[in-house]
């Protein structure tokens, strides 16, 4: 019997620069961290969570998000001095190998808007499904333009929703306190200049011995074609010795990032965007 208080232990890391160009307050990080914020609580509805938020450089004002929105006792801020993304990672695994709140853990951007009430789906699947290692909550439109992601995928229904195996992801992501024991050193990569997609490619070892994928990346991306050879850079024990995982895509998205060009496919973002500021 599990009687550990909380379902998901969450490592949220937040800095006080805008990335990229969001689709949202792309000029204004606290406006666009509060919007994303909000759409987690409102997507975690009744799943208890533990927070451990990293703030990287924040002023004070970003410690307010937080506290408006998580009770005091589930929340754990944790104040770093500018170290940056890779190091900040890094603390996350740290956190949650470390937290004893719950098997279930969470690594999270800041920059993720959520759908609400839908978070127990992701934790759902990780729960009844035993090959699912790995869970993003975010359907890449990348999956369906790019030759990396061309390998034949498991499909699965389960409850309202398809749900798929990829070859990577991003860095948000839902996985158990064992998994990422069992698979660290994988991620611990990322600190020594390993790439997110790459390290995906080691654990799923999908495209990394396929030679027509490769040809096709080099030849129509040579971006693409440089995360399978990075992947064998970093990851070649893993790749040749290792165990392959499973990382698992709903559909449609739970979550999209908000880079603007690359909206999770097939759900009008926009409109969420503009009914969760009403409320902000």
């Amino acid at each position: 019997m599990n009687n550990r208080k909380y379902d998901v232990a969450v490592a949220y890391r937040i800095y006080p620069r805008v990335s990229k160009i969001p689709a949202m307050f792309p000029e204004d990080k606290l406006r666009l961290a509060k919007l994303c914020l909000r759409s987690l609580r409102a997507s975690l509805g009744a799943v208890r969570a533990k927070m451990f938020v990293l703030l990287d450089g924040c002023p004070r004002e970003f410690e307010g998000l937080f506290t408006e929105c998580f009770d005091g006792s589930d929340l754990e801020l944790i104040r770093l001095d500018g170290i940056g993304n890779r190091q900040t990672f890094s603390r996350q695994i740290e956190i949650l190998l470390k937290q004893d709140s719950a098997d279930a853990i969470y690594f999270a951007e800041d920059d993720y808007f959520y759908l609400p009430g839908q978070f127990e789906v992701m934790l759902n699947f990780l729960h009844e499904c035993p090959d699912a290692d790995f869970i993003s909550p975010y359907d890449h439109p990348d999956y369906y333009r790019l030759p990396l992601h061309s390998s034949r995928q498991i499909i699965r229904q389960h409850g309202d929703r398809h749900w798929r195996t990829a070859a990577s992801t991003c860095l948000t992501f839902l996985t158990t306190k064992q998994m990422l024991a069992r698979t660290q050193r994988v991620f611990r990569t990322y600190a020594h200049r390993n790439l997110d997609v790459s390290l995906w490619l080691s654990l799923t070892k999908q495209a990394v011995f396929d030679p027509a994928i490769i040809r096709r990346c080099f030849q129509e991306r040579i971006a693409m074609g440089g995360f399978v050879a990075v992947s064998w850079l970093y990851g070649w024990p893993q790749i040749l010795g290792g165990k392959r995982r499973r990382l698992w895509i709903p559909n449609p998205s739970i979550a999209t990032h908000m880079e603007d060009r690359f909206l999770a496919p097939g759900i009008d973002w926009r409109a969420h965007f503009e009914s969760a500021c009403k409320y902000a």
